[in-house]
């Protein structure tokens, strides 16, 4: 190892420690949520419906603030976004046991903790990784940023259930929200931003101009399909599983196993996905996501439903949860280039989100309407099949230059 690569390693390692640490926090925060659907709706006696909504809205607050989030991050750097971030995550987890209606719950949930989430989210996090870290290293870099949200929801998921059986779910949210302080520090090490790397030889696009080449993309507008899947799939998950192990009549404890194994399956799939984008088309590598899902909810609904079917599904679903991050983010940038790639990934994340939205909304609905998820599971399947598909007209290789960014 020569000396310049040498000296680089702990600076790379550090930029590493923060935005997956930073990701840790807030998506394990985001992610246990769904825990507290049922003690919310005993405490309120809002119904299931109702609350679903908070949760709903939380979902696509998430994705309407990250392209925002992201113009930002990319003049002024992501260190203060990240900051407002972090801080309003925990402000509103720790507001959420004193809501009592659903305005109130939209609030704390939707607004505050969820938006706060998406200013601390993937589109600045992985910008911003990008930025810092060499060319060579981008793909294993997003694959392990993607891999510490993963490990905060194995981490957070069995701690709420913990401090819920001990304390209570009120004292179980607080204590999230102050285990979510702990990124912080983060915003110091990830501080800068692409319009300044790029440099004074390069003029970059403006944000219009660049939003306007990046929606006139084909590639980029499938992209973005394909994603929306991937939101309506990992919410109706996130938000709905433990409610789904109630309906099987198993222990509430297997609910919170099951976000923990996702977690933890998703951390070998984020690091496996990380590897395989620099060896195999990225498109193709999403194909095989979307299809796996489909074929996993396929023989879940089929399978009888076990503690260990649960369980082992859990972990088939973990291994692609947040796995088509990376790809996703690759292919953003592979298009075009880093310098606006927070506010472009951004917009990608809007329509994940979107779908997310419908996910955890729909789940809630379709529940109450017929006393199970049967309906959900059969659009997973075929929602799933259909972004298997979207991919493959992608054009992979790299967009003709149009403009003086290098990449």
């Amino acid at each position: 190892m020569n000396e310049p690569i040498r000296r680089a390693a702990p600076a790379v390692a550090l930029v590493l420690l923060a935005a997956a640490g930073t990701f840790a926090l807030t998506m394990g925060a985001r992610q246990s949520m769904g825990l507290f659907l049922g003690p919310i709706n005993s405490a309120t006696g809002l119904g299931i419906a109702s609350i679903s909504l908070a949760f709903a809205f939380g979902q696509l607050w998430w994705g309407l603030t990250q392209p925002f989030a992201g113009m930002v991050a990319d003049r002024i750097g992501a260190g203060r976004v990240l900051l407002a971030g972090v801080l309003l995550v925990a402000l509103g987890t720790a507001l959420i046991p004193f809501m009592t209606s659903t305005p109130g719950l939209v609030l704390a949930i939707g607004v505050l903790a969820a938006g706060g989430a998406g200013m601390a989210g993937p589109s600045v996090l992985m910008s911003a990784t990008m930025r810092l870290v060499p060319g060579e290293k981008r793909g294993l870099a997003t694959g392990i940023v993607n891999a510490g949200g993963s490990f905060g929801q194995f981490v957070f998921a069995p701690i709420a259930q913990g401090i819920t059986a001990v304390a209570g779910w009120a004292a179980s949210l607080q204590s999230l929200a102050l285990i979510t302080l702990l990124a912080l520090p983060a915003a110091w090490v990830l501080r800068g931003s692409h319009a300044t790397a790029a440099g004074a030889a390069a003029k970059p696009l403006s944000t219009r101009e660049a939003i306007r080449q990046a929606f006139a993309d084909r590639s980029y507008r499938l992209l973005a399909a394909g994603f929306f899947v991937c939101g309506f799939h990992v919410a109706f998950l996130a938000t709905h599983l433990p409610g789904v192990v109630a309906s099987c009549q198993l222990p509430p404890a297997v609910g919170a196993w099951a976000l923990a194994v996702i977690g933890l399956f998703n951390i070998v799939g984020s690091f496996a996905m990380g590897w395989a984008v620099g060896r195999w088309r990225m498109k193709s590598l999403l194909s095989l996501v979307y299809a796996t899902r489909a074929v996993a909810v396929l023989a879940f609904v089929l399978a009888p439903k076990t503690e260990a079917v649960v369980l082992l599904f859990a972990a088939v679903m973990g291994l692609t949860f947040l796995s088509t991050v990376p790809p996703t983010a690759g292919l953003v940038a592979k298009f075009f280039g880093p310098a606006n790639m927070a506010t472009l990934f951004g917009f990608v994340m809007l329509a994940h989100q979107v779908g997310g939205f419908l996910g955890a909304y729909f789940g809630g609905k379709v529940f109450e309407a017929t006393g199970n998820y049967d309906a959900m599971w059969i659009a997973d399947i075929l929602l799933a099949a259909a972004a298997a598909l979207v991919h493959l007209p992608i054009r992979e290789k790299a967009l003709p230059p149009r403009s003086v960014v290098p990449a």
